[in-house]
């Protein structure tokens, strides 16, 4: 699998690269496509949230679990979805929480990149997934990556915002230090959490961290 990765995240990530458990996870990537499977996000996507925030300029992570498995949907940044697609339930309750937190109106769109531009490393666990089959590549690897690209954050970084929705973004809190970084936890988004996402106010908080830490907020 030719990796498409921003220059600096190949630098700090070189070493995973190399290791057999990336070869894994090509090996099972390219045996998919040869039995005619379809995996989103598509291939020159798979890196997109690396592409978009370079690692010198990662200053929140937000942090889901993996892609959107329909047509359209996924472009390699966890919870957005592509232009002209409809906006999926957990991205419409962070939408009306930060709303509600900051009092600026979300756009009609569901596409993501305006945060990662701003530093918004916007990470699933899982990077792929076949069509139509929720967590179908969850075992083949990815976590030992993402679980390095976080360590690597955490590790090289000072000052950034770590946002955990959900029980399954919670359990890699270990990998970060808090000496160093705001972790900021709270429900999923998701309407299965029934509502206990709402009033984290992670939004405003991950900006008055930023401020504080002499760093421009972003622009919800």
């Amino acid at each position: 699998m030719e990796v498409r990765i921003e220059e600096s995240w190949k630098a700090v990530l070189r070493e995973e690269f190399d290791k057999e458990y990336f070869a894994r996870i090509a090996a099972f990537l390219h045996q998919e496509k040869r039995d005619g499977k379809t995996i989103y996000p598509p291939g020159p996507l798979i890196f997109n949230a690396f592409q978009l925030t370079p690692f010198d300029r990662v200053k929140v992570v937000i942090l889901g679990q993996d892609p959107y498995h329909g047509p359209g949907q996924a472009h390699g940044l966890s919870f957005s979805v592509q232009d002209g697609v409809a906006l999926p339930p957990s991205l419409q309750n962070i939408y009306k929480e930060i709303a509600a937190d900051t009092g600026c109106i979300p756009p009609s769109s569901g596409n993501l990149e305006r945060w990662a531009r701003q530093g918004v490393f916007l990470l699933n666990s899982v990077l792929t997934v076949r069509a139509g089959s929720p967590t179908s590549h969850s075992g083949i690897g990815w976590q030992t990556f993402t679980d390095a690209v976080i360590k690597t954050i955490s590790d090289r970084k000072e000052c950034v915002v770590f946002m955990l929705w959900g029980n399954y973004a919670r359990s890699k809190k270990p990998l970060i230090d808090s000496n160093k970084h705001l972790i900021l936890e709270a429900a999923h988004p998701s309407p299965l959490a029934r509502g206990a996402f709402f009033g984290c106010r992670h939004f405003s908080k991950a900006n008055n961290f930023l401020i504080a830490s002499g760093q421009t907020p972003i622009a919800w």
